[in-house]
């Protein structure tokens, strides 16, 4: 027996566990297989255009800013409306996601964009949300080539481009619809949820924007 096989058989004595593996090793596949949900609040079930609302009262709760346009298409001119009224300089750190790859970039002018994972000297960067979570204002962002986990993080101005049939009542939603778009059991490397920008109360109970990424979220619902 080896010394795997004596730890875990000393665990299985102290609480008590009887039957084959085999049966065990059934009963939790059978329970993973079927997924169970939780209890899902009240204010969870809304119907669509109520969820949108809710999303954007939470999210402007918690310190975004959202705006809302007809299609992809006017995304790069937002994108720039947002930058003017920051001061900010026209550029811009993207990835690779198809959806923000259509848009019409070129018909800003005057817009730098830049393409890859951040290296933290992008003021700005643009992603492309999986879902919002209309119960908490969230957004949910899946790390990889076309969104890179970087500039959630790293620029101080985070603009993120969100479909408003992606907003979900509740985190249980979201959940499913990433098993359903890719597969159960085919995951992300990481699935970052976002609510707000970021901020820290730990010196004093005051609250500092920017503490570990960045200091302001701009939302643009594509609708």
């Amino acid at each position: 027996m080896s010394s795997r096989e004596t730890v875990l058989g000393k665990i299985r004595a102290s609480i008590g566990v009887s039957g084959a593996d085999e049966a065990r090793k059934t009963t939790v596949a059978a329970r993973l297989e079927q997924t169970p949900t939780g209890v899902i609040p009240a204010r969870a079930q809304l119907p669509a255009a109520g969820q949108l609302e809710l999303f954007c009262a939470m999210a402007v709760q918690f310190g975004a800013t959202v705006t809302r346009v007809n299609d992809y298409q006017a995304v790069p001119a937002e994108v720039s409306t947002y930058l003017r009224a920051r001061n900010l300089p026209s550029e811009i750190r993207m990835g690779a996601d198809e959806r923000l790859a259509n848009a019409s970039w070129s018909s800003e002018k005057n817009l730098e964009v830049r393409h890859g994972a951040s290296d933290g000297g992008d003021l700005a960067g643009v992603s492309h949300a999986m879902a919002g979570i209309a119960e908490t204002g969230t957004l949910a962002l899946l790390s990889g080539p076309a969104n890179p986990t970087t500039i959630n993080f790293l620029p101080e101005h985070h603009i993120v481009v969100l479909k408003a049939d992606d907003i979900k009542g509740d985190m249980e939603s979201v959940w499913a619809m990433l098993r359903k778009d890719m597969g159960k059991g085919v995951m992300p490397r990481a699935l970052n949820l976002i609510t707000g920008p970021s901020r820290s109360g730990d010196i004093e109970q005051t609250i500092i924007l920017g503490a570990h990424g960045p200091r302001a979220l701009h939302i643009v619902i594509v609708d």
